[in-house]
């Protein structure tokens, strides 16, 4: 498959997913559970990411994304280490894996095939297996949905987001002509430019995903920052013309009422100086639907951008290359 193709089967992903995780089994931990550790990188890694965002108002226990080699030196027995590699073989991902073995903590494993299900099998850990043979990017939905069931399962959170995962299928299925329009148009603004990704801080893990997908599938760079973070920083930096650059704005009904001033006025402090300033308004009724739209539509914007600028979507080369050369120097 394409990447077009396999963007459009997202929200089937999404439901794909939801039964794959109402089927799981876990095992309950042997004491309990007093913090959370996602270890995980790129594709694999950013569910982890919107995941702390979105669990965090019902979570009574703090969740931490990991994307390196080691763990933090807090986990030990009372930790959930939920290990997610799609392809199961990420390098990083199986050294912080070695580690959680020696930590003592509840190990969840959630990957296609690979090393971690070899030693989750070898181990005897809980070992949630997703559908495989594609692109880690493409399969977001997979990865990230089994992180809520994950939570649910061990007691840790409701649930409600069940029903929120399919309505979210609903909706982009509703809305894909529309979101591939939009992505489109955005996409002939964007080209050719450096693009500027601002988002409230509770949807960050949104903006990464837009950034990662740029990168990967458009063969772009761009940066991204969070509000009201931003305003304490970078807000200075805007004091000189980049006229190169188009500022993207993520907005949802549901940002903070003093971060939605400080969006309006980032925006006309940016208007004048930059390329041009572009809202993007998310559409649902939750959060998760919300994050959903606008995954979705970034999703939609990367392989658009790709078209106009005759690149690959799929081809990612230089990261083969670089795990090569990683391989030899072994």
């Amino acid at each position: 498959m394409q990447m077009d193709e396999l963007v459009s089967a997202f929200p089937q992903q999404l439901r794909d997913a939801a039964v794959i995780g109402q089927q799981i089994r876990l095992r309950a931990p042997q004491q309990a559970i007093r913090n959370i550790i996602v270890t995980g990188l790129g594709g694999s890694g950013i569910g982890g990411t919107m995941l702390a965002q979105l669990a965090e108002p019902e979570l009574r226990v703090p969740v931490v994304v990991n994307k390196d080699y080691q763990l933090p030196a807090f986990a030990g027995p009372d930790s959930l280490i939920i290990v997610s590699s799609y392809s199961g073989n990420t390098e990083e991902t199986l050294s912080a894996l070695d580690l959680a073995l020696t930590s003592g903590a509840h190990v969840v494993c959630i990957c296609s095939g690979g090393k971690v299900a070899e030693i989750a099998r070898e181990k005897n850990l809980d070992l949630v297996l997703i559908p495989g043979g594609m692109p880690p990017r493409a399969c977001l939905g997979y990865s990230f949905v089994q992180l809520l069931f994950t939570l649910h399962k061990l007691g840790l959170t409701g649930d409600c987001f069940t029903a929120d995962i399919n309505a979210a299928a609903d909706l982009l299925v509703h809305e894909q002509a529309a979101i591939a329009a939009e992505a489109e148009a955005l996409a002939i603004k964007t080209a050719g430019q450096l693009p500027v990704l601002y988002a409230e801080a509770h949807y960050e893990g949104v903006a990464i995903r837009w950034r990662q997908q740029i990168n990967e599938n458009g063969k772009m760079l761009c940066w991204h920052h969070v509000l009201p973070e931003m305003n304490h920083n970078e807000l200075v930096g805007w004091t000189v013309n980049h006229p190169s650059t188009v500022v993207l704005m993520l907005r949802n009904r549901d940002d903070h009422p003093r971060t939605q001033h400080r969006m309006e006025f980032t925006k006309r402090l940016v208007e004048p100086i930059c390329n041009q300033v572009i809202e993007i308004w998310s559409k649902g009724e939750t959060a998760l639907q919300r994050m959903m739209y606008l995954v979705h539509l970034g999703d939609w914007l990367s392989v658009k951008l790709a078209d106009i600028r005759k690149v690959d979507a799929m081809e990612v080369r230089v990261i083969d290359r670089l795990k090569s050369e990683l391989a030899d120097k072994a």
